[in-house]
């Protein structure tokens, strides 16, 4: 019983969500121009080192899933942290929400194997490999069909790598930071932070 009134949303876990999801989303939008860019002169050395920008779009399941710590709200903020990059224009379109719930949903599935009780770097690091691993196989059957495996799986190892730095050790970074300016008070990472540095 005590269990499932931890999962239970309250106001602020929804707020805190949508909230999050926007703020993300606004990001991801502005990592897409620059993205345009980076691909590009990456695909001149060795296409599949495109997937080496790819962690940055794992970052609103990460921190979504370590703030609110209940079920479906790293899916949650993920999709609507990539809806929102979707109506701001890019150049995938809707799939771009496709791909926010593949991601999002590799977060939840390492989040569910740990029944929502640890958030420590080495979870969060797992939980964006395992969203990375997921989209890249989306990536492989949607836009590098051509792509013979030797390419696909080098795409696969650049954007695990990429979503353990950036969204994993990285999302495990700003959360803590958030933590220590206060804005996480009403969230376990806050009252961890309060643990951390109490006298």
């Amino acid at each position: 019983m005590a269990r499932d009134a931890a999962f239970r949303y309250r106001t602020i876990d929804f707020v805190t969500v949508a909230m999050l999801g926007v703020a993300i989303g606004v990001a991801f939008w502005g990592w897409a121009q620059l993205y345009q860019v980076l691909s590009t002169l990456s695909a001149f050395a060795f296409p599949p080192s495109s997937g080496l920008f790819g962690g940055a779009w794992l970052l609103g399941g990460v921190i979504g899933g370590l703030v609110v710590r209940k079920p479906g709200a790293a899916l949650l903020t993920e999709v609507v942290a990539a809806s929102v990059e979707a109506l701001l224009g890019n150049s995938w379109g809707l799939s771009t929400v496709i791909s926010g719930t593949i991601q999002g949903f590799g977060v939840e599935l390492v989040l569910a194997v740990f029944l929502w009780k640890r958030f420590g770097p080495l979870v969060a690091a797992l939980a964006a490999a395992v969203a990375a691993a997921f989209e890249s196989f989306y990536e492989w059957q949607v836009y590098y069909t051509d792509w013979a495996l030797p390419y696909q799986l080098a795409h696969l190892g650049f954007f695990v790598v990429s979503g353990v730095v950036i969204a994993g050790f990285g999302g495990w970074a700003l959360v803590r930071g958030l933590a220590a300016t206060g804005a996480l008070d009403a969230f376990g990472a806050g009252r961890e932070h309060h643990e951390r540095t109490a006298v």
